[in-house]
């Protein structure tokens, strides 16, 4: 049991980066990104290919930080010219493109077959409990890093400015404001942060393929964001965890059903998230956190 809660609170942290991230992008900006999942990929690729080829781990998370940073960066430039629809678009058609890279370049990714045997931080501490428990820690410290980056900046003059973009980006520009450097740093920071997601759902995961990086993923995170409340960090956590819940739910119920086959049971799944969300725009449009200007 405590091995269960363990995977699923680590599960969680990560779904927590990814909505962190996404928040700072629409919930603080208010940048539409469709295409986070991309971010993530291109973060758990980096770690793992480093590690595979015995660089420290350290180099890993750093390298998908700054690989998700540097793809971050031709959107953020593509956002001062697009409106929010077609940024929209472009962004979900990012996140294709890396996927279908990552499948087309089998000489760098191993294409469909994907990467296996991706070490895992702590090891050494032998199967079992310690190890896990470690590894909950090392992405607890991430998350609570990433708070408290976002927090600062949030709280800061440029968090300040952000804003003010998301509220009314003309009538920052009359007061002779250039919102255009503040959107792709903005843009970069949440991808870096989605990148140290993805590297540490490859560690965790030992193994990924391209298929781990569907559109779906990105559905999932906005879905955690609007539920907890765009604008809140807390509101970020307690999405990701209305989020968890829903999603490890319907596997318990899977096992008290032994009739219902797996695929009605993932069809039953997007119901419920799905229902959940047309819910939560009619009766919580902000949210369960519904302080917009929360930090």
């Amino acid at each position: 049991m405590l091995a269960y809660i363990t995977a699923v609170a680590i599960v969680f942290c990560i779904y927590a980066l990814l909505t962190l991230s996404l928040n700072l992008h629409f919930g603080f900006t208010g940048l539409i990104n469709f295409g986070h999942v991309g971010f993530f990929a291109i973060g758990a690729y980096a770690a793992a290919l480093c590690s595979l080829n015995g660089m420290p781990y350290v180099v890993g998370f750093t390298a998908a930080a700054a690989l998700a940073a540097l793809a971050a960066w031709p959107l953020g430039l593509l956002a001062l010219r697009l409106r929010e629809d077609y940024l929209a678009i472009v962004t979900l058609a990012f996140s294709e493109i890396v996927r279908v890279v990552i499948t087309a370049e089998e000489w760098l990714t191993n294409g469909v077959q994907g990467l296996p045997g991706i070490p895992r931080p702590f090891a050494s501490l032998g199967i079992g409990g310690n190890a896990e428990l470690a590894y909950l820690a090392l992405v607890v410290t991430a998350v609570v890093l990433a708070i408290l980056l976002i927090r600062h900046l949030v709280r800061s003059p440029f968090g300040r400015l952000i804003q003010a973009i998301r509220d009314d980006e003309v009538a920052v520009k009359a007061l002779g404001k250039n919102p255009a450097g503040v959107k792709v740093r903005v843009f970069m920071i949440g991808a870096a942060i989605a990148g140290i997601a993805g590297a540490l759902y490859a560690h965790y995961m030992n193994y990924i393929v391209p298929d781990q990086f569907l559109p779906l993923v990105t559905f999932y995170v906005w879905m955690a964001m609007i539920l907890g409340g765009a604008g809140s960090i807390s509101g970020s956590l307690v999405g990701a965890g209305v989020l968890i819940g829903i999603l490890e739910g319907s596997r318990v119920v899977r096992d008290l059903l032994p009739n219902v086959m797996q695929v009605e049971m993932a069809s039953l799944r997007l119901a419920l998230v799905g229902l959940l969300l047309v819910l939560f725009v009619l009766y919580r449009p902000n949210g369960l956190m519904v302080k917009r200007d929360e930090s």
